[in-house]
């Protein structure tokens, strides 16, 4: 028996947001617009970013659609979510759009627009890799925009330009990231190089029994690499 890899790298191991495989849950419904709420002060109107609520879409929305192919109990989920993520994403491009942008806000909207594009949703994935590289322009060696980053660019067969960013982020201290480099090296062929990863992220995290299998498969020459 065969291992089949696909979309390599696009793993579920998060750094900002928590999320598991989406089996057997329905995707919520929300209201995008309660994330921004306006109030009258002595000064003028004040906007108020909810970033709780934000944050509850957003683990929702990477629950079902963080990997590729997404998982969705219905074609209305999947529908809804997208409606989500375009209305969303309209938002946060208002919100970050000026000189001095929040950085915090500029991760959820990479995140945000990463989910949009394994979602296919038309241009998001040039939105993902703008906001990452504002990020990245003004924090070069930021852990969470370099992992990030990283795993987009393996999920969007852009392996070599991912290697940089993810060893950025394993030399800062993300584990996780050795299990995105394993298989962004796994991706172009280095089995060699693979192995080194992925064994190290099984030091790091022992019980991670997807890990062990990937490992056995190499070893044993029972893997299939499929890029969709």
């Amino acid at each position: 028996m065969y291992l089949s890899i696909i979309r390599i790298a696009s793993v579920t191991l998060p750094l900002l947001f928590a999320f598991s495989l989406a089996q057997a849950k329905e995707y919520g419904n929300y209201d995008p617009k309660r994330m921004v709420t306006f109030s009258e002060t002595p000064s003028g109107k004040q906007a108020r970013i909810d970033l709780n609520y934000l944050d509850q879409i957003l683990n929702d929305l990477g629950l079902h659609a963080t990997n590729y192919p997404p998982q969705f109990d219905t074609p209305q989920d999947r529908q809804r979510a997208i409606q989500d993520v375009k209305t969303l994403s309209g938002m946060l491009d208002i919100l970050v759009n000026n000189p001095s942008p929040n950085p915090e806000l500029l991760l959820r909207a990479a995140f945000l627009n990463s989910i949009g594009y394994n979602l296919d949703i038309p241009g998001s994935g040039e939105k993902t890799s703008a906001i990452f590289q504002r990020l990245l322009a003004a924090a070069p060696s930021d852990p969470r925009a370099n992992y990030m980053y990283g795993k987009f660019l393996a999920g969007a067969r852009n392996p070599k330009e991912a290697i940089p960013h993810l060893e950025k982020a394993l030399a800062a201290g993300v584990g996780d990231a050795a299990y995105a480099l394993g298989m962004t090296y796994l991706s172009l062929g280095d089995k060699e190089k693979a192995l080194e990863n992925l064994e190290d992220y099984r030091k790091r995290s022992p019980n991670d029994e997807n890990a062990a299998v990937i490992i056995d498969a190499i070893r044993n020459g029972k893997i299939e690499l499929k890029m969709n």
